[in-house]
């Protein structure tokens, strides 16, 4: 089996993408429909009106994209797996051909010296699951298990480091709740059933991994810092933090639901939903935890005179709540703190005390493509330095976490490739390489050949600030 996690003192850096983002072939080999095919058929779903029906075209060009993240110089790749190519109606039948696919990228990956990182729900349901009810129905997590198990029967023998869901906040509450997000729902309260039948599969399916023989199986949380503006903020922060990251840590660590997520969460209170049993096996079921990090969340009071934030539906028992975005911000319009990143990653690992890898960290930035004059020695085909120096600051802040003691293990940059970026289609790229509309053409950008130049030197560093604190 290919190594897990990272040792104690170690430091490892990576690169991820997910399987609807990139790879396209949407109906080819067996694979069926998921909710996001479906979704970015409505108008307006997508900034651009365009879906990841073709992508990166990753599904045809897979051995390019492994090329590429080998010669970036780090050890992990993190990727996914689109559970509608493996098992095309969400239970029953097993589609061959999807998981021939994944054994080809796996070997790939391993003849290039690359750790493979798999992620088993990276958003991409299928959509005869959710035409059954989706995540708000017991029958999902119990198909998402049956769905793990195939998986790891195939891949155990070769993949060391396993996630059971991607950022489930956005599955549960920008889908079921402000409906930005497939399936493009908006129900409220009911997105808190959402969330604790993504709890519940990612225990069961953690249980199907670990009989398979998996050695670290983990959850990617995009956990972030809730800093009220004012102090008449800090009760609607309160609960922005209990849906935003409460519902997700409690259970793990407490085995509970607590008392503040209850109180903007009453649904979370049925013991028809919760039944006897789940909050066990949801607690401790985590070898490692993965955290997504890209920005602050500073709630303020509702002002009459402001619009409402596109996020604000998300936060279902919450009263209405500003969103304040400070200066700087990336191209997507998200504030750039690496402080948070540092917060986030301190007080998560006291809370939890597993390992940390910070899953996806990354900015959309304004890629402007330069011209190569013919016979001239060689220039960036996007000189993309904002982007270099979001990374560069954020790890360092994760160097300050290595140094208050977090175990964190490695960094993943997000992402390879410019790609389908969900609601927003192809109009933001948070790639380090950049990708032809046209023709799929892969151009490295700079801050890629930075992220290859340095990599030794950012896993020294990274290295050194942890050296003080014992594992």
């Amino acid at each position: 089996m290919s190594p897990a996690l990272p040792e104690p003192g170690r430091f490892a850096l990576g690169t991820a993408t997910a399987s609807y983002q990139i790879e396209g072939a949407f109906t080819e080999d067996g694979r069926g429909p998921s909710i996001w095919d479906v979704f970015s058929q409505r108008p307006g779903a997508t900034a651009d009106g365009r879906d990841g029906s073709v992508a990166c075209d990753s599904y045809h060009r897979w051995t390019e994209d492994l090329d590429l993240v080998a010669g970036l110089g780090v050890e992990y790749y993190r990727f996914s797996i689109a559970w509608p190519r493996i098992v095309p109606e969400g239970r029953g039948r097993v589609e061959e051909r999807g998981l021939d696919y994944y054994d080809r990228l796996v070997d790939g990956m391993l003849e290039r010296g690359l750790v493979p990182s798999a992620t088993l729900f990276h958003w991409d349901l299928p959509q005869a699951l959710e035409d059954e009810g989706g995540w708000l129905v017991r029958s999902t997590p119990e198909a998402f298990a049956e769905y793990a198990d195939v998986v790891a029967q195939r891949l155990v023998d070769r993949v060391g480091l396993w996630a059971t869901h991607n950022e489930p906040w956005c599955a549960a509450y920008l889908g079921y709740a402000a409906g930005v997000h497939a399936p493009g729902r908006q129900e409220g309260g009911a997105a808190h059933r959402a969330a604790h039948h993504l709890n519940l599969g990612h225990a069961l399916a953690a249980e199907r991994l670990r009989a398979a023989g998996a050695e670290a199986v983990g959850i990617v949380l995009n956990l972030a810092p809730i800093w009220p503006e004012r102090e008449e903020a800090r009760e609607v922060s309160a609960g922005i933090d209990a849906i935003r990251n409460a519902v997700w840590l409690d259970p793990l660590v407490d085995g509970a639901y607590g008392e503040q997520l209850l109180s903007v969460a009453p649904e979370l209170a049925d013991p028809e939903l919760v039944q006897t049993g789940d909050l066990d096996r949801i607690q401790g079921s985590v070898d490692w935890l993965g955290v997504n990090y890209y920005t602050p969340v500073r709630p303020d009071v509702a002002l009459a005179d402001a619009a409402p934030h596109p996020e604000g539906g998300a936060y279902p028992g919450v009263a209405p709540f500003d969103l304040v975005v400070r200066e700087p911000r990336t191209d997507i319009g998200w504030e750039i703190e690496p402080a948070g990143l540092t917060d986030v990653l301190t007080t998560t690992w006291e809370r939890v005390g597993v390992p940390i890898i910070v899953t996806e960290n990354g900015a959309a930035c304004v890629d402007e493509v330069a011209p190569v004059a013919e016979g001239e020695a060689p220039t960036y085909a996007v000189d993309d330095q904002d982007r270099i120096d979001y990374l560069r600051g954020h790890l360092a802040a994760v160097n300050d976490a290595r140094r208050a003691g977090a175990d964190v293990r490695a960094y993943f940059v997000w992402t390879l490739l410019d790609n389908f970026e969900w609601a927003e289609g192809y109009t933001k790229t948070f790639g380090l390489v950049h990708v032809a509309s046209e023709d799929q053409t892969r151009t490295p950008k700079a801050s890629y050949r930075w992220v290859a130049a340095h990599a030794d030197d950012l896993r020294e560093a990274a290295r050194v600030a942890g050296a003080a604190v014992s594992p």
